[in-house]
């Protein structure tokens, strides 16, 4: 119980600074993607604010012992940039920078009734369903399940780490 409220509550405080932040507003987010155009730089405000509350609560966070709600804290570990990060950076610039929205926004927007997010989500939904089939198929005929691949992406630290 204490998880899922812990979960949800993280979920409510990311959605009110979406919205704060302007992130649900697709022209705000388009604004600033438009170097050559009518420019809108307040955005790098809340990527600013983003970095700086990062920094400092990841500290404070990981320096427990373990998380409140778990036996440990799950922390990514890969550090290499591949041609598939790259590839995917790219096509989730390009898609942010054509409809406005990154998941979180669109999935907040849909909950507000926002018209645009009931394209945009049953279209990233369908891009996650495409991704995985094809990542499922390509890396089929390797040694490693994709399961056992994502996990060792990930470390967990717990009291001895």
């Amino acid at each position: 119980m204490g998880g899922t409220l812990s979960a949800f509550t993280c979920g409510l405080v990311f959605a009110l600074g979406l919205v704060l932040g302007g992130m649900t507003q697709p022209s705000k987010v388009v604004g600033f993607l438009d170097f050559t155009g009518a420019w809108d730089p307040s955005l790098a405000m809340v990527m600013v604010g983003a970095l700086a509350t990062h920094a400092f609560l990841s500290r404070v966070v990981l320096a427990r012992p373990r998380p409140l709600f778990s036996a440990s804290f799950m922390v990514p570990t890969r550090t290499d940039i591949d041609a598939r990060l790259l590839g995917g950076a790219a096509i989730f610039g390009v898609g942010w920078g054509l409809g406005g929205f990154c998941p979180g926004p669109a999935l907040v927007s849909l909950g507000a009734g926002v018209h645009a997010a009931l394209i945009v989500v049953p279209a990233m939904l369908v891009g996650m369903l495409l991704h995985d089939r094809w990542f499922a198929a390509a890396t089929a005929a390797t040694t490693l399940p994709q399961s056992v691949t994502r996990a060792s992406s990930l470390v967990e630290v717990g009291r001895d780490g």
